[in-house]
């Protein structure tokens, strides 16, 4: 019988965050979001609406106004990045998330500075999960197409063990052919173990792997329910996933 991750303990939670990127001037407001251990988290929404503030100040790169945001019940705000890191939370950014320069297992290494020891035996874990990873590691990652540069960035992510990994948009910019791999992975990523929330303007798509979603509007909480509830929500289809990406 499979655990209902709903169920299980809570990871990460934010609870009431009021934030932004200049003061007096905030994105969020009293927005709240939870994981629980093996789930992984949906956030749609409307451009503009705060999703991908949102996971920046999870992962502490804007000043959190009011609110709290714990790990495992501990506040974590006010943490650095690195700390996060060794906490067991991955960032994966939009943009700009790989090395272009290095080589993939270069940048695989950068994924584990903090543990070098280790290097071997994630890599073949990450390797794994991505096999052409494994192909072209000798590769530079600024000549990867744009779906093997998002493999690149999950991957690199996955370096340090995180039980928690923070998705910004992985589908975006992608093929739907390559958008649907990233969805595919992400719920490996998943079944291996990693907690995920994730930000997508594939609204549909994301819904149907999510096991919750989160609908912000104008950065508060406007709908939160089960995936497949959201995806076939009335008010939700009508006001949010007939204007999203399908």
């Amino acid at each position: 019988m499979t655990t209902d991750p709903t169920t299980a303990e809570v990871l990460l939670e934010a609870k009431g965050v009021t934030a932004g990127y200049t003061p007096g001037v905030n994105i969020l407001n009293d927005c709240s979001l939870s994981l629980h251990r093996g789930e992984i988290v949906g956030i749609i929404g409307p451009n503009g609406a705060g999703k991908s503030t949102l996971l920046k100040a999870l992962f502490g790169l804007l000043s959190v106004q009011s609110g709290v945001i714990t790990h495992r019940g501990e506040s974590i705000v006010g943490l650095h990045a690195h700390e996060l890191v060794e906490r067991g939370i991955g960032y994966v950014p939009q943009r700009d998330n790989v090395f272009p320069s290095l080589t993939i297992l270069e940048n695989l290494e950068m994924g584990i500075y903090l543990k070098p020891k280790q290097f071997r035996e994630r890599a073949d874990f990450v390797q794994s999960m991505f096999p052409r990873l494994a192909e072209r590691g000798s590769q530079r990652a600024g000549s990867l197409s744009g779906g093997e540069r998002q493999m690149l960035a999950m991957g690199r992510a996955l370096m340090m063990n995180p039980e928690i990994i923070l998705l910004d948009e992985p589908s975006a910019g992608l093929s739907p052919v390559l958008q649907d791999q990233v969805f595919v992975r992400t719920r490996e990523i998943n079944k291996a173990g990693v907690s995920v929330v994730m930000v997508e303007q594939n609204a549909r798509r994301c819904l149907q792997i999510c096991h919750r979603g989160y609908v912000l509007d104008q950065g508060t909480n406007a709908y939160t329910d089960t995936g497949d509830k959201l995806l076939h929500d009335p008010k939700v289809i009508e006001l949010y996933l007939g204007t999203l990406a399908t």
